[in-house]
């Protein structure tokens, strides 16, 4: 059985019940109260318009490029209207500093762009801001199960000191969609399919609705969970065909796909598929890291998550990140050596969020210098989400998202676990006192 084959609902007839609901799950219907408004601000957006960011001056720190490496003394940021203006050395500026516009006095400390977390589930408001408590000022929805994530990049938009600028995947293309089904009337008629989200006409189906509300990748998966002690992560959901069907299905929306993986075969039927992004790839083979080198495939190995199952009361759970970890760390330094673009993820999830910061250790763990680790969370991911001219550094016209550490994070990473202070889009974000 299979899913009739019919264009998907028109997105600007549903989208205003979809962001109210999504708004209200997602605990941010103060901001979007109101159906209309929410209609307009998400049209708004659509434009690449969004509320004005803040004025501010960060001065007296280090600062540090990620792209260049370039280590700055005694800086000035000027930010205007949420857009860096001018950044660099205080006795080089061109720009005078304006009257009247807060500062943030950054003296002994360093200054950095905003972290990326390049997979990260946010399912309500209160994680989005903790999210960026913790430094990630820009992210990539790993998917949510009722679209939440759609109604936080509105809330970022409306007001960035709240959450993270987002790239939202909507919901996950996986065989069994769970409550997910009641995410939208359009998935209904997949509830009667026998063997669930399989065929080439579900499969697309799946994608052509998340596109229609709005989704801005499309995430699925290769292989079972390794979070559920029931489930076996090396055996493959989706075979290499319907994987490629739900990579044309996001391209012909303009979209592209980051895949759940962990098994070799797995990950190299995903990326021959066409996939933008591969997710965890423990046991990712040379084979495979060729090819992603070749075609331009990112690796996101989420190594925070999988080394967290090692910290889990189940003992499979723990055995498994005891197991995976090791591995996963000498992929991602092949990886690099290879020549293949890393971005950083935490894939935080259940009402957990990790630390940006702890996921840049780690990949410096694996190998990867001080630097070039930094440089997953910035520039990397940045490009990857397609931020490369707004997020990952602290240059004229890049959003004034800013991360003030207490040290060198080149001599101790471990700093941007711990951010003396965030700045989201020009407004300073009060960091609670540990």
């Amino acid at each position: 059985m299979c899913v009739e084959n019919t264009p998907p609902p028109s997105g600007r007839l549903t989208r205003r019940g979809v962001l109210a609901g999504a708004a209200a799950l997602a605990g941010t219907s103060a901001v979007l109260a109101q159906a209309a408004p929410a209609a307009s601000a998400a049209q708004a957006s659509s434009r690449g318009t969004s509320g004005r960011g803040g004025d501010l001056v960060v001065e007296g720190g280090t600062l540090l490029d990620p792209l260049t490496g370039e280590v700055t003394e005694d800086a000035v940021v000027i930010i205007t209207g949420g857009v860096v203006r001018t950044a660099g050395a205080r006795n080089r500026l061109k720009t005078r500093v304006p009257s009247g516009v807060p500062v943030l006095r950054a003296h002994g400390q360093w200054i950095l762009p905003g972290l990326v977390d390049a997979h990260i589930h946010l399912n309500t408001a209160a994680e989005a801001r903790d999210a960026v408590l913790k430094g990630a000022t820009s992210a990539r929805s790993g998917s949510t199960n009722f679209y939440q994530d759609i109604a936080v990049r509105e809330l970022a938009r409306q007001a960035p000191e709240r959450a993270p600028r987002l790239r939202a995947a909507g919901i996950f293309v996986t065989p069994d969609l769970g409550d997910t089904i009641l995410a939208d009337p359009d998935l209904a008629p997949l509830a009667r399919l026998r063997d669930g989200v399989r065929s080439p006409e579900a499969l697309r189906r799946v994608v052509e609705v998340n596109l229609a509300r709005g989704a801005d990748t499309v995430k699925t998966r290769v292989n079972e969970r390794a979070g559920l002690p029931e489930q076996d992560p090396l055996v493959q959901v989706y075979d290499h065909e319907q994987l490629s069907a739900i990579v044309a299905a996001a391209r012909r929306g303009g979209k592209g796909v980051l895949c759940h993986s962990y098994s070799e075969k797995g990950c190299h039927d995903a990326v021959t598929a066409g996939i933008r992004s591969l997710e965890h790839g423990a046991f990712v083979g040379e084979r495979t890291l060729r090819e992603m080198r070749r075609r331009g495939t990112y690796f996101t190995p989420t190594l925070t998550a999988i080394g967290g199952l090692a910290e889990s009361p189940d003992p499979v759970l723990a055995e498994r990140g005891r197991t995976y970890l090791p591995v996963l760390k000498r992929a991602v330094l092949a990886a690099h050596e290879l020549g293949v673009p890393l971005a950083a993820g935490t894939d935080s999830s259940g009402g957990t969020v990790d630390p940006i910061g702890r996921e840049v250790e780690l990949m410096h763990a694996a190998g990867l210098s001080a630097l070039d680790a930094i440089r997953t969370a910035t520039t990397g991911a940045a490009k990857l989400l397609g931020f490369d001219a707004t997020a990952g550094r602290l240059a004229r016209g890049f959003a004034g998202d800013v991360l003030v550490v207490d040290g060198d994070p080149l001599a101790d990473l471990g700093v941007l676990s711990r951010p003396a202070r965030v700045v989201r889009a020009g407004f300073p974000v009060p960091v609670p006192a540990a």
